[in-house]
């Protein structure tokens, strides 16, 4: 160690990657209530920037049942699980956010600091969530998606905020992995890169003893915060192995996939933004077969995204100046079948999760899946109320099959949305957000 900056700087980076190290492939999970007499529950959340076209989203409760707008028509087959909830604002953004970026704090509920050399949100609930629920699977959380960091700072807000909807602390985003392959190998890692990880872990925690006393307050708090991880991560360890040891004679539940159902990804990136997307998701969805994970974060794109959609018929031009379409017809038209694509791309991975039986119920049957944007009416940057479609019955705990419509009540927040599905899971909260009440009727 040639300085102390340098020490710091090493340091941070070697046990960031440590943290997001998976654990070994043979562990064995147990079931959301802590016993393994049922299949667990699991939780997502989907994000597709740049708002939707208002004219074609939704749907409307007929006598016939639920009936889909075009863009979520792509969910016909298993729209008896889907809950669209209307109405629901995000709130916090209504009088102080700008554009994009300051709205891009739809899993938190918590005001986005502005500044261009720092971050602030909350933690978000897929985080929340994970600090629980991630105590019993080998992956706390999976953080996937399609672009990463880019694109300049916006009416005063950092650019890191675009490419980020899940945080682990109020100041950390969460690490998204873009590139399938590093994702897949994530879940599945040898016994040889578990031990050589192991031993990084050994000297990182070394390092961080010698470099106590050379930092500042604030540095040692960071470095406080890292520590407390790698310790949670240690125990998790343990508790898994363990947990292996343990011979249930096939009683109980045990996941239904037990081996990847998928090839190993390229190294690079796909070219084709639908590969890309389908690979995610791909991924997404045997981490929840094989419950290498029970908490998930997928964003399609970033907010303000440049993704190209050109290879769509007769679409010509990116995923954010689409938005912008001026309410001009053959723009709208444009930007309406890129929705419709953002939508069947997760209704595919809905459908195979609805396929996936696990006894008395199907994945889907089990999971509560949210798709959600930051925006709703992307061209007027309008966040009084959001476009969110929640897929899935939670166990048997979420009716589906219908509209909920809240936007006449006084308390319309996102959040109350979260609190409901974090009781769900079992994580019990006061309050979350700016939200203190759930919502009602769900069930």
């Amino acid at each position: 160690m040639k300085s102390s900056h340098k020490s710091r700087r090493t340091f941070l980076r070697g046990l960031g990657v440590t943290v997001a190290l998976p654990w070994m492939e043979s562990i064995q999970s147990f079931a959301a209530t802590g016993t393994n007499d049922g299949a667990p529950r699991r939780i997502g959340f989907v994000f597709m920037g740049n708002g939707v076209n208002v004219d074609h989203w939704g749907g409307k409760q007929t006598e016939a049942g639920l009936e889909l707008a075009k863009t979520l028509s792509p969910l016909e087959s298993i729209k008896d699980r889907l809950t669209i909830v209307s109405g629901l604002s995000n709130q916090t953004t209504h009088r102080t956010a700008e554009g994009h970026y300051g709205k891009m704090n739809v899993l938190s509920g918590l005001v986005v600091k502005r500044t261009t050399t720092d971050v602030e949100v909350g933690t978000s609930v897929d985080q929340l969530a994970a600090q629980t629920v991630g105590k019993r699977t080998e992956i706390p959380s999976l953080v996937l998606g399609t672009e990463g960091s880019g694109g300049g700072t916006e009416a005063g807000y950092a650019t890191l905020y675009s490419s980020h909807i899940s945080w682990s602390s109020p100041t950390t985003p969460a690490p998204k992995e873009v590139y399938p392959r590093l994702a897949f190998d994530r879940l599945f890692n040898s016994g040889e890169h578990n031990r050589r990880n192991r031993g990084i872990l050994d000297s990182v925690l070394e390092e961080a003893k010698s470099l106590q006393l050379q930092l500042s307050k604030h540095d040692q708090h960071k470095l406080n915060e890292y520590l407390t991880s790698v310790r949670e991560l240690e125990q998790r360890v343990e508790q898994a192995e363990k947990r292996s040891k343990v011979d249930t004679n096939g009683a109980g539940w045990q996941p239904t996939v037990t081996t990847p159902n998928i090839p190993r990804p390229d190294a690079t990136i796909p070219r084709s933004v639908e590969e890309h997307m389908r690979l995610m998701f791909d991924i997404m969805v045997l981490a929840f077969q094989m419950d290498k994970t029970r908490v998930a974060t997928f964003m399609l794109n970033n907010d303000l995204s440049s993704m190209d959609y050109g290879f769509l018929d007769g679409v010509r031009g990116h995923s954010h100046g689409l938005s912008h379409h001026g309410r001009n017809p053959e723009n709208k038209a444009m930007y309406q079948k890129m929705n419709e694509f953002n939508v069947r791309m997760w209704g595919e991975a809905l459908q195979k999760m609805a396929d996936t039986n696990e006894g008395e119920q199907s994945l889907l049957d089990n999971s509560m899946i949210v798709l959600l944007s930051s925006l709703m009416d992307g061209n007027a940057h309008d966040s009084k109320q959001l476009p969110v479609v929640l897929a899935g019955r939670g166990g048997g705990t979420i009716a589906g099959g219908r509209v909920l419509d809240f936007s006449q009540e006084e308390n319309k927040q996102l959040c109350r949305l979260h609190l409901s599905l974090l009781d769900r899971m079992g994580v019990t909260q006061e309050k979350f957000g700016d939200a203190e009440t759930r919502l009602k009727g769900l069930s």
